[in-house]
């Protein structure tokens, strides 16, 4: 919880000391790491009566004396010109000014020299600079989620704003928690390495004060790593409830877009997937996909019953007890249609992609050796018509990445098969995987060893029950948590940077993935955390990732490549 708690805790400080009418004025990134964790009826409970994105605000010129403006923004040169404008012709009574992190002295300047008519009442830093995902799950949500494939060399200015974003996230967080960490990287990443410098000079030279929280417990663990180091786990097509539907149909700041999907009434084009508004989500957001299905079935049974109980309305009294209820009943009803569209869509989808079959093959060849049977498989799949071009591509990524050493010859006549069948393949895609993602270039033992280990792990999963054939992966986070309870993971993997070393057992680890997250890896950590190891694990990363988004950062970076004279 802590995370959400947080960030809920800064919005209602905003919020409830400014009694009175107010407009709420966020920008793009701020809108997401409010609406995250407050509903528009908690808002409005707080007498927020208008939400409005600060650069359409600038445009308008109505006065509006009677409301108070409080501003929540990201501390960015564009967002300080904005304020500046509209402080020079304000609209409304008062101005409070809040940002989601450190201002500079010349912004603060900047703005004191705008407020002409003396009328902002306050300005502070809040630090949420971060989209509370989940409990111990959050994301920068940056575009340009691609920059941390490229070399240095290709674009230094973008790779630099890269850097400071995610900085300035890391930076928020540790500020939020009020804790200094000691910091870790993944050995073989450049920008692992990079942002683990930079966010060392910021916490103990640069802000060296204001990171100083004199606590006497043991810093917590920042580890910083690479998506490279564990490319498996966004190609692969997702059994449980949360990360399924992120994979088959998207999930944006806990929103669901069903626009697309037939027809529905208006209230359900958009729906919210928020373990914190949606009992059932919350129990079953872990949950294999043929559990939901069970699980929905008695939530449209419970629905029923109410139902048919408020249908037998006979006296004045009846009545009012249903009108009392009504709001109740609406939210249910809503609730429901809610998870039986989002699970039919999701089993049409299964069905028309044949994506049982193609599932069965990408656990194969994530978690159990064999590379005749795996070459047979993945050529069989690509012969069917019915699976679609995006699995053929899959397929082939992940037999490339489990057998590149070892299969060069059929490595090849697989990529032959995948340019004459697939239209939409990228040409060179799996080889530039392979040069970003492939065996040489990660930190950590992806395939766990897994010839060695494989006939052990079959034993030991025969003898407990493999939960489900399409969900044997463990993503390589798993291990490193692991690693990190037992207190085994290498310093020659993941150095220490500075000179500030871990002196016992963290309590709490946050780790950062450069190049985005998944919900496979939050589910992960949230089942490791049930287990009360007494370390508490916090995931965060760039963006949250499917295996749509991560081809198309992988496709993003593979063209500028291409195109940069930078790049021998």
């Amino acid at each position: 919880m802590v995370l959400i708690t947080a960030v809920r805790e800064y919005v209602k400080r905003m919020l409830q000391d400014i009694s009175g009418m107010k407009v709420l004025i966020l920008d793009s990134q701020t809108v997401s790491i409010v609406s995250v964790v407050y509903s528009q009826s908690e808002l409005l409970q707080k007498e927020v009566f208008l939400v409005e994105l600060v650069d359409s605000i600038s445009k308008s010129k109505e006065s509006m004396s009677h409301l108070k403006a409080v501003y929540f923004l990201r501390p960015t040169s564009e967002n300080i010109q904005l304020v500046r404008r509209q402080l020079t012709s304000p609209r409304f009574g008062e101005y409070h000014l809040f940002f989601s992190n450190m201002l500079k002295d010349t912004q603060l300047h900047n703005l004191a020299d705008a407020d002409e008519y003396e009328i902002v009442q306050q300005v502070q830093e809040f630090y949420a600079d971060f989209v509370a995902v989940d409990a111990y799950h959050f994301s920068l949500n940056i575009a340009s989620n691609h920059m941390y494939m490229l070399p240095a060399v290709v674009d230094p200015s973008s790779l630099q704003h890269f850097c400071d974003r995610v900085i300035d996230g890391i930076a928020a967080i540790f500020l939020a928690l009020k804790r200094r960490p000691v910091i870790r990287y993944s050995r073989t990443s450049d920008i692992a390495k990079r942002i683990a410098q930079e966010a060392l000079k910021l916490m103990y030279q640069q802000e060296s004060g204001l990171f100083d929280f004199r606590r006497a417990e043991v810093s917590p663990l920042l580890l910083i790593v690479d998506r490279r180091d564990d490319p498996v786990t966004p190609l692969l097509n997702q059994w449980t409830y949360q990360a399924m539907v992120h994979e088959l149909i998207g999930i944006q700041d806990n929103k669901v877009d069903l626009r697309n999907i037939g027809k529905l009434p208006d209230d359900q084009k958009e729906v919210v997937l928020s373990s914190e508004q949606d009992a059932f989500f919350k129990v079953n957001m872990y949950e294999n996909f043929g559990d939901i299905g069970m699980n929905i079935k008695k939530l449209v049974d419970d629905f029923q019953q109410v139902a048919k109980s408020n249908q037998n309305i006979q006296t004045i009294e009846d009545m009012a007890k249903f009108v009392d209820s009504y709001p109740e009943y609406r939210k249910m009803h809503g609730n429901v249609s809610k998870h039986v569209t989002l699970v039919t869509e999701m089993s049409r989808i299964v069905e028309e992609r044949k994506l049982m079959l193609v599932s069965q093959t990408e656990q194969e060849l994530a978690c159990n050796g064999g590379q005749g049977a795996a070459f047979e498989a993945v050529t069989s799949l690509l012969e069917n018509e019915n699976v679609s071009d995006i699995d053929h591509l899959r397929l082939v990524m992940l037999y490339a990445l489990r057998y590149e050493k070892e299969s060069p010859v059929q490595l090849m006549q697989l990529f032959n098969k995948l340019a004459s069948r697939s239209p939409k393949y990228k040409p060179g895609l799996v080889q530039f995987l392979l040069k970003q993602a492939g065996v040489d270039r990660r930190t950590g033992d992806l395939y766990g060893n897994r010839d060695l280990l494989n006939y052990a792990l079959n034993m030991a999963r025969g003898l407990k029950g493999v939960e489900n054939v399409y969900t044997q992966h463990q993503p390589l986070l798993s291990q490193t948590m692991e690693s990190i309870v037992k207190g085994r993971l290498r310093d020659v993997d993941y150095p220490y940077i500075g000179n500030h070393f871990q002196q016992a057992r963290p309590q709490d680890v946050i780790i950062f993935v450069v190049g985005g997250t998944t919900y496979e890896e939050a589910r992960s950590v949230s089942l490791q955390n049930a287990t009360n190891s007494g370390i508490r694990f916090i995931l965060g990363g760039t963006s949250v990732l499917n295996s749509k988004r991560f081809l198309k950062d992988l496709e993003e970076s593979q063209r500028i490549i291409r195109t940069s004279s930078n790049v021998i």
